[in-house]
């Protein structure tokens, strides 16, 4: 999904994904010619100057052109691993790998912003939200709590950098969950010509004045903090199947959550004489500031339609993939309406 932001330091708006990582594309605009080098944010707002240091390729920098496992990408040209940052107790520090997937030298934005859940699964800037939405009161975001660095870097194509991430946890800080995103952004080369404060304090042009939109492309994750005990109930309802406008046929359910921790896990779907799951989905979460979400789920087109018709009996299986993986959250057997 493509989204102007009004200041193009900032994430876009609003980003449908699942709770792993989203896709940004920024548009810096500039007057005849592309603003391509937007100063590094050294101190954006609620965070601290960051003092953990960090060293290129600390890890194991994958063999040219590999791409490395467990690593997430987009439509542009870095991938990030792991696909999520989770901070507990036992250890307050993380890093994340930005690999540049390309064989040209690429130069990097890293930001971290607080991102708000709705009950559609989308990702939206708090700010965007109502005052009185009740999820923007429930949300406890994580911005104000960690440091980072680099946050700018020039990175050679087929090489990896290591981002460290350190929490900072005040000894009175409630037990519980708290999110923020981090986020990596391709800087587009070049300064060709004059930006719109040039031309604002007058600087003449000799080639006229237009406007340059050049795309920047980038990938979030989520980094979670946990602090002391949290707890996690999860469920399963209101299940229905229908058709896309292409003949697809689609199941719709809803994910419910009920204590301090955010789900986060795999969705499977299973018949009874089915020969492979009826459907499948990976990555799926409902965080903290929501008690449900919806998820719809394409159904495996070449299973025979009886499966999902109306009658029809459904399995669906919540595996975790976060607090302890492999173990089932929930699972519920539906009749399809």
């Amino acid at each position: 999904m493509i989204v102007p932001p009004a200041n193009p330091h900032r994430v876009p708006l609003a980003l449908r994904c699942m709770t792993g990582p989203m896709l940004i594309v920024a548009f810096p605009a500039a007057a005849l010619a592309q603003i391509s080098s937007v100063p590094a944010i050294d101190n954006p707002a609620g965070a601290r100057s960051a003092v953990v240091s960090t060293t290129p390729n600390t890890n194991p920098t994958p063999a040219p052109n590999a791409i490395p496992t467990g690593s997430v990408g987009g439509m542009g040209d870095i991938n990030l691993y792991p696909k999520r940052v989770v901070i507990d107790d036992r250890n307050r520090t993380a890093s994340v790998g930005v690999y540049n997937k390309t064989a040209n030298t690429g130069d990097y934005d890293i930001t971290i912003a607080d991102m708000m859940m709705t009950p559609d699964g989308r990702l939206v800037e708090p700010a965007s939200a109502r005052a009185e939405d009740p999820t923007r009161a429930r949300l406890k975001g994580a911005v104000d709590l960690v440091r980072w660095s680099p946050h700018r870097f020039t990175l050679p194509g087929n090489e990896s950098q290591m981002v460290r991430i350190m929490a900072r946890i005040a000894p009175d800080l409630p037990a519980g969950e708290y999110r923020t995103h981090f986020s990596a952004i391709a800087v587009p080369p070049g300064d060709d010509g004059l930006t719109i404060d040039d031309v604002t304090n007058g600087r003449p042009s000799s080639a006229g004045i237009g406007v340059k939109i050049t795309p920047r492309f980038g990938i979030s994750i989520p980094v979670i903090i946990r602090v002391g005990d949290t707890t996690l109930t999860s469920g399963l309802q209101d299940l229905t199947v229908s058709s896309a406008a292409d003949g697809q046929k689609l199941i719709r359910l809803t994910i419910t959550r009920s204590g301090t921790r955010s789900s986060f896990g795999d969705i499977t779907i299973t018949a009874p004489g089915a020969p492979k799951p009826v459907a499948t989905i990976k990555g799926v979460g409902v965080y903290t500031e929501v008690d449900a979400r919806t998820v719809t789920v394409p159904v495996e087109p070449t299973l025979d339609a009886r499966f999902v018709a109306s009658g029809a009996k459904l399995t669906v299986t919540y595996v975790d993939d976060d607090f302890a993986p492999g173990k089932t959250l929930v699972r519920q057997d539906f009749t399809v309406p």
